[in-house]
């Protein structure tokens, strides 16, 4: 006999609680130690949700933790773009998304320690900021705002730069990431073939409030 819906209904909700609730673990872990030396058991403890409750969702820790980095990356993503939102030259909008990735230390220290500790070329794979990256150069393309001629090429050295304002925060955390980070957009608009002065600009300008 089908389960009634409203049954249904109330099990898929426990059952994302549930999962949502070991990938908050994992990140917490991930933030901590890297995950490491983490147990499922301890994983699952932390989580308040029984040890079979973690078999229903994850196939083993590499899984788990593969999910708490895509989870940290979507947040880290739709950060930016709430700052961004209304921002329609994808010029301004990708030198706007380098320069606030340098302020993410300060607002989300749980995410960037997630990417420090695990393979920073996540932040290169398809969540959080990359697809994002993608469309702004493809958006930037159509309209006439860059040159490129590879745009593949174009992708590849702008997730260069953020693994390296990523880097630059991990192992020197009293640099100015913030001038760093405005150098790095200025360098990137011009590479993409804005002239000087208006990549000099677009770095710059100032930033959208937070909402």
């Amino acid at each position: 006999m089908p389960m009634p819906a409203l049954r249904r209904n109330r099990f898929e909700r426990r059952r994302a609680e549930t999962r949502q609730a070991l990938v908050r673990a994992a990140r917490q872990i991930l933030a901590e130690s890297g995950g490491a030396g983490a147990s499922i058991h301890a994983i699952a403890e932390r989580a308040d949700v029984g040890l079979g409750s973690f078999y229903n969702h994850f196939t083993g820790k590499p899984d788990l933790f593969d999910a708490a980095v895509a989870d940290a990356l979507e947040e880290y993503a739709q950060a930016v773009d709430e700052r961004l939102h209304g921002v329609g030259d994808p010029a301004e909008r990708l030198a706007g998304g380098v320069r606030l990735s340098a302020r993410m230390a300060e607002s989300y220290p749980e995410i960037m320690q997630i990417l420090c500790h695990s393979q920073l070329g996540r932040i290169c794979a398809g969540d959080g900021l990359a697809p994002r990256a993608k469309r702004d150069v493809e958006e930037g393309m159509a309209a006439g705002r860059f040159a490129v001629v590879d745009p593949v090429i174009a992708l590849t050295v702008l997730n260069g730069s953020l693994l390296a304002l990523l880097e630059l925060w991990c192992n020197q955390p009293e640099a100015d990431s913030d001038q760093a980070a405005g150098t790095m957009a200025e360098m990137i608009l011009h590479m993409l073939g804005l002239s000087p002065d208006e990549a000099r600009d677009l770095a710059r300008r100032p930033l959208p409030a937070a909402a």
